[in-house]
């Protein structure tokens, strides 16, 4: 039996995380980095991602790098892809965050939008893990596999649109994804798990977490009566990345206050 205090360690290790310049990708950052990581971020947001990378830097142990990406095309994974096998020699940890959402009346949402959604929710999830398969495989071993991260959502496991029907669509597609790669990955020694979040604060959910009457009511809707916090993301993050989680894979993990299993 190992020692409870290692169980959960994962400094030296090298992380991806996409959009990780706000939102839960700020957040798994910062955890990553807390636990001693050396982690890549990146968006299309470029000073986004620089501005956590100098803010983190400055607190330690691990490190950030701020990258730019635009994930939503080829051109832009295959970059993303080549920039990290060119700085590293392998990946221990690829946390695939980045994502978008659009809300429209059914009757009026346009086609388009889910071509956007999907694109960046989805394909970009699959594409990104593809390129740089090679570099998770140098990392994997059996005691210590590598680890893929998606990041699903709660409106993924429940049929309640908010008018976000490419979305919850989007996030559902990114569970079937996970298990589907979990089965083919597990021979290579790599593990893929979802993390499906109910509501944090985030640019995408600011149009509630930011205003004090529509949070409430949102909160309301959660049985444990709040939002998630930046803790939340860091305790199941840890779990999955370090010996702790090494025997999971194919996972959906519920990160919702019990919004999953409301009947």
């Amino acid at each position: 039996m190992m020692e409870l205090g290692t169980l959960f360690e994962i400094k030296g290790k090298v992380a991806l995380v996409t959009g990780g310049g706000s939102g839960i990708g700020a957040m798994a950052t910062e955890a990553l980095v807390r636990a001693g990581c050396r982690v890549y971020i990146a968006s299309r947001r470029l000073e986004s991602c620089e501005d956590v990378a100098k803010e983190l830097n400055a607190i330690g142990p691990g490190e950030v790098i701020a990258l730019q990406a635009d994930l939503s095309t080829a051109e832009g994974t295959e970059g993303l892809a080549d920039d990290i096998a060119k700085r590293e020699g392998k990946l221990d940890l690829l946390i695939n965050n980045s994502g978008m959402t659009w809300g429209a009346p059914f009757e009026d949402f346009p086609r388009q939008k889910w071509d956007d959604v999907f694109r960046l929710n989805v394909t970009a999830v699959a594409d990104l893990t593809r390129l740089v398969l090679p570099l998770l495989k140098k990392a994997g071993t059996k005691d210590d596999p590598a680890r893929v991260i998606n990041l699903g959502s709660v409106v993924g496991t429940r049929p309640v649109s908010n008018s976000a029907y490419s979305y919850g669509a989007s996030k559902a597609a990114v569970h079937h994804l996970t298990k589907i790669l979990s089965n083919e990955l597990a021979r290579f020694h790599i593990t893929v798990n979802a993390i499906a979040p109910g509501p944090f604060p985030s640019r995408m959910m600011a149009f509630v977490t930011d205003n004090e009457e529509r949070r409430r009511a949102a909160e309301e809707r959660v049985p444990l009566h709040r939002c998630g916090e930046p803790e939340d993301v860091a305790g199941v993050l840890i779990m999955l990345c370090s010996r702790a989680g090494s025997y999971i894979t194919g996972g959906v993990i519920p990160l919702d206050g019990g919004i999953s299993a409301l009947p």
